[in-house]
Order: C-alpha cells, then structure tokens, then sequence
C-alpha cells in the first residue's frame, strides 16, 4: 500500500477500480453500541450515584467539565476497549461519547481532554474512594428492588496480581508472581462486584479482609437482617482472626486449607484406602472425610473436611475449614469449588476491562482507576444480567459482549428536534440489539 497525499490513501486495485480510503468520511463512529449503556446508566444511576461521591475543588465559576461528565466519557470509554486517557485526545469529539456523557453532539462541544482527565484521577481523595466502594454495594442491593430479598448470600474474597512496570508508589517485588505488582482484593457475590480494593504487595494476602467484611456485614444485614451469610475464599483467607469473628457474628464461611505435615500425618489412612482403591480398580479414587484439626496458633479446632484423592497422575489431597453442616463432599463440589467462578470475573475486569491499567505514579490515583474500571463492569453486568437475559449473549463474556454489541458502526446526523445514529445495516446482532431495546423502554428489567 502506498499514499499519494496525505488524505487519500491508495491501495490495491479490485480489477480495473482504484481502491481509495481517507478519513473524511463525517461524523461517523464506530462504538454505536454504547446508546445501550447510556440507557443503563440512566435507570440505575450509577454515574450520577459516583459523581456525588467526589469532592470538587474547583471554583466553580471556571468549571468548563462536570465531574459527572467526565466520569460517563471515562467509564464508556473502559466499556468500548480505551483504556487510556490518552485516547480521549479524538475520543472527546465522538458523537456517541458525548450523547452517553450528557453533551449535545449536534453542537459538537468537546469532552474533556487527556489532561483534565488526569487531574481529576490525581485529585481524588481516600474518602471519596471509599465513597465510591460504598455506591458498589449499594448498587448491588438496589438490584433486588421490588423482587423477594435474599435468603442467603456467599461473598467470594479473593486476591490478585497487578503487575507493574513503572516506579508506581507502593511498588514492591511478589516471590509467589515473581513480578513488581499491586495486590488488589476483590469480593464479589455471584456476578456482582462489590468491592475492588487496591494494595501493595508486600502484605498478606488476606489483610484488610476481617475489616471489609465486617462493613459489607453491617450494610447487608441492615438491609436484610434475616440474611444468610457465607464467606469463600482459598487458603491465603484461612486466618483464626477471621473465623472467630465469624463464628462470633453468625457468619458461615468456607475457606481453603493449606498442607502441612501434621495434616498430611492425620490424613495418611485415607490415602492409603484410596491408594489400595486405585490399585485395586485402576480407576481414579474420591474419598471425603471429616477431622477436627486446628493449628497451634489457632484459638481452636474447627471442622475441617478432607478430601483424599488419587489421579492417574498421583496423589491429590486437598482441605477445607468450615463451620457449616451438611455432607462433606456437597460442601466442597458444590459450594466451595464454585469459587472459581469468581477467577472469570476477575479476568474480565483485567482483561476486558483493564483494572491492570495502573500506570499512575500516585497509588491513590490507580485505586481510581480500578474504581473506574470496577462501574464499567457494573454498566456491562447490569446490561448481561437484566437486559441480555434469554438472549444467545445472556452467559457472553464482557469482550464479546462489547464486540458484538457496542462495536457498531454508525453514521450520525442531528437537527434542533432530533439526533438520530443509522446503525449499520449489515451489523449480525440486530435481532439482539433491538430486543434490548425494546426491553430497556418496556422497563421489564428492575431498575432499583
């Protein structure tokens, strides 16, 4: 391919034809599809809810970009696949950018820029993030308005890496990673996020975890005080602390239980009847079991259920601790493992949704940033969960959900009484789109 100026492109012939490309093509966008999110956030109020959160110091006099524009531009952005601030430079002049941040695009007036995008991530403060967490948990109880509240809920804790690759504060080397990285703690239930939490590295994966669930204890159970509550997570929770508060407070939890010798000692009789099984059938062996084990920093023995099992690739014994009843191993294929649904919507923030994109030098300024990224997902799981239901991308992950539904090319036109954006005629999901958006409008889904 070659160019013989700098607005029109030339590229290889189709038969006689010259095949030319420039990008003088007008108000044109590519990302049609955040209408659907901007009909999200409007009967959630998710962007207004986080805006209210932050402290402005601005005089207002002067203030050219509200901070609740400027949040919409940026969580529409992260939800179409930009995940830096830089992109906003062209992305300020996007029609549906601007119609999803409150701003008439037939006057085209401008988004804000990279730069006023920066000052706001470096202005926030540690109680406005705390605010914000706030509004996650508050957005996930508005989501069963008007239906039966919950008998019981299972609160998934768990932690992760963020690499880093710069001199960001609060960088510290990970033996178990092997990398320079952040370790944010998420909790979730279900699908639902309700806390993103970022931290340095060179603590305990479970620090801060009594803490957090002490609060998120406390807010549910003002709500629903007759509600359930499990605690799951790996072994790196498995703290005495932790579960004396829960036993304390009617908690139920469900956590991993790493090896040691005195357990591997307690367990050889069940490894060696599955062995002689094994041995026996050629088959591989499951074996549940019950001991009450605890650890001599332990403030006591708790009901551990072990589980002995040997794979044609050799022994494999796992444990958990729990204060839970119930068949042993019901509890641990039925309700611990299903943990590992929780890793998938970690990936998605992380790979979908760029919650890794912690580039700023201040650690208070990246917590912002997973918080960003962190209602972005609330936008996408909100539109998945009530809007996508009985659809084929009701179980989609969030990246294809943003291929097939927002990448959307679409030509814009506006006049004084209207905006209108002609989607493409050839896009395959039409069926898709329309049903959302027939559902959004017949309100068949609870906006809390």
């Amino acid at each position: 391919m070659t160019e013989c100026n700098t607005d029109v492109m030339q590229l290889e012939r189709q038969g006689r034809r010259r095949v030319e490309a420039d990008f003088n093509g007008g108000r044109l966008v590519s990302d049609g599809g955040l209408l659907l999110l901007r009909e999200i956030d409007r009967r959630i109020g998710l962007t207004t809810a986080l805006a209210d959160c932050l402290s402005d110091p601005r005089d207002p006099s002067k203030i050219e970009h509200e901070q609740r524009t400027m949040l919409a531009q940026r969580l529409c952005a992260i939800a179409a696949g930009y995940e830096d601030g830089n992109d906003h430079l062209t992305l300020r002049h996007d029609p549906t950018l601007q119609l999803c941040a409150g701003v008439d695009p037939v006057k085209d007036a401008k988004l804000a820029s990279p730069a006023t995008l920066s000052r706001l991530e470096n202005r926030v403060t540690r109680a406005d993030c705390v605010r914000m967490q706030e509004t996650l948990v508050e957005q996930f109880i508005h989501s069963f308005a008007g239906k039966t509240p919950p008998a019981e809920l299972i609160l998934d804790f768990d932690a992760t890496d963020d690499r880093l690759h710069g001199e960001q504060e609060g960088r510290f080397y990970h033996g178990y990673y092997d990398s320079y990285c952040y370790l944010p703690l998420y909790v979730f239930c279900g699908e639902h996020l309700l806390t993103a939490y970022l931290r340095p590295s060179n603590i305990d994966a479970s620090k801060h975890t009594r803490a957090i669930l002490k609060l998120l204890v406390r807010k549910l159970r003002s709500v629903w005080p007759q509600v359930r509550l499990t605690i799951r997570g790996d072994s790196g929770f498995c703290r005495w602390r932790l579960m004396r508060w829960c036993d304390r407070h009617d908690v139920h939890y469900l956590l991993g239980l790493a090896k040691n010798q005195r357990l591997k000692a307690i367990s050889q009789p069940f490894m060696r009847q599955a062995e002689a099984d094994y041995e026996r059938t050629g088959e591989k062996q499951r074996q549940f079991h019950e001991i009450r084990y605890g650890a001599h920093t332990w403030d006591g023995k708790r009901r551990v259920i072990v589980k002995a099992e040997r794979l044609v690739q050799g022994p494999n014994l796992r444990f958990i601790v729990t204060n839970l009843g119930g068949d042993g191993q019901h509890l641990y294929d039925k309700v611990y493992c299903q943990r590992g649904e929780m890793e998938n919507r970690i990936k998605e923030q992380q790979l979908d949704l760029f919650a890794d994109r912690t580039s700023c030098r201040r650690m208070l300024a990246n917590q912002f940033r997973l918080l960003l990224s962190s209602a972005a997902y609330v936008l996408l799981q909100t539109l998945r969960r009530d809007a996508l239901r009985d659809t084929e991308l009701a179980q989609a992950q969030m990246g294809t959900i943003r291929l097939k539904l927002i990448k959307i090319a679409a030509r814009v036109l506006g006049s004084s009484r209207r905006v209108v954006l002609h989607l493409s005629s050839s896009h395959p999901q039409q069926a898709v789109f329309r049903a959302v958006v027939r559902r959004l409008h017949e309100d068949c889904f609870d906006t809390g």
